[in-house]
């Protein structure tokens, strides 16, 4: 991860200073090339100070918000422009090296705008510009009953994110408009406190769906990314979000499993804590949460990080058919068009958005409903996710 790092950082340095040569050739003799390094110097010198001073720091989540903002308006349009001026001065190699084409340098800037305000877009209109994607799932041993059961799956709300009554009901009128069987959220309620849900539980509790709405714990809603006055008050905080699910009426897993019934036939749902590579928690218990479950049951699987599916969940003793995990938010930055898929998270989570197929066994990726550090999202739009499960041969109806 560390060598990651450090290439995005060489990517985005090296990026920079090509920028630059294009700001300089259109307008060199003014004041913006002066304004230009000062906007990065300050975006630099800031950083520094958070990473050395953010134990003195009272709220630092919301300021490292604002500068992932600032890094996110400032050095994506110029990525995207490198590859442009990197060709020009490949021509320019057999050509003695002239100066740069003023022609070249106006096409860098006018992509570099469009690319500004596209970010610009995605942090005041896309945190609510949700996406229904959907997927059907076939499996030879999917008890008849269930052939065509349809599930909803929402992940990573981030109450502690929202503000947009309207957008959010939004999402809540879309998702319940799936009219699917069964309602699954994949953790990471709150940001930090449970306190965040409070204006947000007559919200979500308007979710509906026939079979139940059930629910897992995301790395966030332990409450560890905060300083706590004692141990006791954080504990009371995760007590106290363990029953605002409750009251919105979603049934919370804690290493355990529920039976699902339909026509006399049954499938297992289990929920696992959270459990995540990399310095993440490893609450989850997959063990614990089947030992009573046979081996022929059909299962369906909560957990919130997508990581525990290849560390863990694939090769388990038991057969897991389906994984619905969520965590990745899917960097909220990135492009899906017509089939190509990319993002930055790709470089730290093999698994980090839709599905994926592994040894007859599937695992849904979802990209979140709400947003958490960025205040909003570039390409990557808030997700509702439904599947349709089927019996291999079966008909689509």
């Amino acid at each position: 991860m560390a060598k990651r790092l450090i290439l995005l950082l060489f990517l985005f340095l090296i990026s920079d200073i090509y920028f630059y040569q294009a700001v300089v050739t259109l307008f060199s003799g003014s004041s913006i090339p002066i304004f230009y390094w000062f906007v990065d110097v300050l975006i630099i010198v800031s950083i520094v100070s958070i990473i050395f001073f953010r134990q003195r720091i009272s709220d630092i989540q919301r300021i490292a918000s604002i500068l992932i903002t600032a890094m996110l308006l400032v050095f994506i349009p110029k990525l995207f422009s490198f590859p442009i001026l990197f060709i020009e001065d490949i021509g320019r190699l057999f050509r003695g090296f002239p100066a740069r084409s003023v022609y070249v340098s106006e096409i860098v800037v006018f992509i570099a705008v469009a690319i500004f305000l596209a970010i610009v877009f995605g942090l005041t209109r896309g945190r609510h510009l949700y996406r229904v994607r959907k997927e059907i799932l076939y499996f030879s041993d999917l008890p008849e009953a269930f052939d065509g059961f349809t599930i909803t799956q929402l992940s990573d709300i981030h109450s502690g994110s929202l503000s947009n009554i309207r957008g959010v009901q939004k999402g809540i009128d879309l998702a319940n408009a799936q009219n699917s069987d069964l309602l699954l959220f994949t953790g990471d309620l709150v940001n930090n406190m449970a306190s965040e849900m409070d204006p947000w539980i007559d919200t979500f509790t308007a979710l509906k769906a026939p079979y139940g709405k059930y629910s897992v714990l995301g790395n966030h809603d332990y409450g560890d990314y905060i300083k706590w006055n004692n141990v006791s008050s954080k504990e009371a905080n995760l007590q106290r979000l363990k029953e605002i699910h409750r009251e919105m009426g979603f049934n919370l897993l804690l290493n355990e499993a529920v039976t699902l019934q339909k026509q006399g036939e049954r499938i297992a749902l289990i929920g696992v804590e959270n459990w995540g590579k990399g310095g993440f928690h490893q609450f989850g218990n997959l063990t614990q949460a089947a030992e009573d479950i046979s081996l022929d049951s059909f299962k369906i699987l909560m957990s919130h990080d997508p990581s525990h599916w290849d560390a863990v969940t694939v090769d388990h003793e038991k057969h897991v058919h389906l994984t619905l995990a969520g965590h990745t938010h899917g960097m909220q930055f990135g492009i899906e068009l017509f089939g190509f898929k990319w993002s930055p998270i790709q470089y730290f989570y093999k698994q980090w958005a839709g599905l994926y197929q592994r040894d007859g066994k599937f695992l849904y990726v979802n990209r979140g409903f709400g947003f958490h550090g960025l205040k909003g999202r570039v390409g990557v739009w808030p997700e509702i996710t439904v599947l349709t499960l089927k019996r291999s041969g079966s008909a689509i109806a």
